[in-house]
């Protein structure tokens, strides 16, 4: 549906895309993912054909995208702010794409009240935008997106005004409504539980170029990298070096998952690794932090600092949780190591 080959952008002398390749399938729904400055929206504009790049192409179905304005894309985007039309009512808004593309009034206002009601805003055509809360104004920028019914969605951090609890419902409500509609997507998001929640395939990006792709779970449990890992939110990662099946870290001895790769590398420690014990039978540290995290498991989060080493993150269950400035010893499980790729860097 999508192809992107070798897309660079740079602006003043500064390279914002390097290279990137990258391809959507149809019916795929792709998010990328990065912290802010990595490239992700300058990709999202660039493919829309907001953004002329200084080389690589943009295929859409097979064709080059090189003289093809944007307005004439055939694709939809979506913005983190909306820019609904204020003097516009609810269904002037959603109705806009389908006036631009000739569309008759009757086909609008089926076409509006069909979509309305897929958004779970039945009936909303007369509303004024400013009475809108900012979740309604959120479902009136999608259906105004999909009214011209876009080869391609793009959405531009889509939830990203809006509060916690209400990005996690909707982020369910998207993904069913784009599976039901068969819509394909490209979405960009700095908040990775929203993108793990959405996406078919992650795309983390880092410094304009492509850091690691692949499916939800294989990004979570085998990052390509330290960086990856720790903008994951990972902080267990240090410099390592493997010797069949152990690595000697500033830790100590750790045990590796056979077939781990050998020599050099960063190496991860999932806190859910880090299996506390007494202080004399695994190293000794000090609980400097305890936070409760909550969930059905009641899990706390443990920050743990050894005599000699870098801290430790470790999580555990509410009633097995030490005490702030309790002594503990902690030992490591090898189903919760992975063996990375490159050394850790600060996101």
């Amino acid at each position: 549906m999508l192809r992107v080959e070798g897309l660079t952008v740079r602006f003043d002398g500064r390279t914002a895309l390097d290279a990137v390749d990258l391809a959507v399938a149809d019916h795929e729904i792709v998010c990328v993912l990065g912290p802010s400055g990595s490239g992700k929206s300058t990709l999202l504009r660039a493919v829309a054909g907001l953004q002329h790049p200084d080389a690589g192409r943009v295929l859409v179905s097979g064709r080059d995208q090189h003289d093809v304005p944007a307005h004439k894309r055939g694709l939809g985007l979506m913005f983190q702010d909306h820019q609904l039309f204020p003097q516009r009512d609810v269904g002037g808004n959603v109705a806009f794409g389908l006036r631009m593309r000739g569309a008759g009034r009757a086909e609008q206002a089926s076409r509006v009240a069909d979509l309305l009601d897929l958004v779970g805003l039945p009936g909303a055509q007369r509303r004024e935008v400013p009475s809108l809360s900012g979740g309604e104004q959120q479902r009136v920028a999608l259906a105004r997106a999909l009214a011209p019914s876009p080869r391609l969605l793009m959405l531009d951090e889509p939830l990203g005004q809006l509060d916690r609890s209400l990005r996690e419902r909707l982020v369910v409500e998207l993904r069913s409504l784009f599976r039901r509609l068969g819509t394909t997507v490209l979405a960009v998001t700095h908040d990775q539980g929203e993108a793990f929640a959405l996406a078919d395939r992650i795309v983390v990006m880092r410094d304009g170029g492509v850091a690691q792709t692949g499916s939800p779970l294989e990004v979570w449990q085998r990052p390509a990298s330290g960086f990856v890992a720790r903008f994951l939110g990972f902080e267990n990662v240090v410099r390592a070096t493997v010797r069949d099946s152990a690595a000697d870290t500033p830790w100590g001895k750790v045990a590796v998952p056979d077939g781990s790769p050998q020599g050099e590398c960063d190496l991860l420690v999932r806190p859910s690794g880090v299996r506390l014990t007494a202080p004399e039978k695994g190293l000794p540290c000090t609980v400097t932090g305890r936070t409760f995290r909550g969930g059905p498991a009641s899990v706390v989060s443990l920050l743990l600092q050894p005599d000699a080493a870098p801290p430790l993150e470790a999580a555990c269950a509410l009633p097995l949780a030490p005490e702030a400035e309790q002594r503990v010893g902690v030992a490591f499980a090898p189903d919760g190591v992975v063996v990375l790729g490159e050394a850790p860097e600060t996101v």
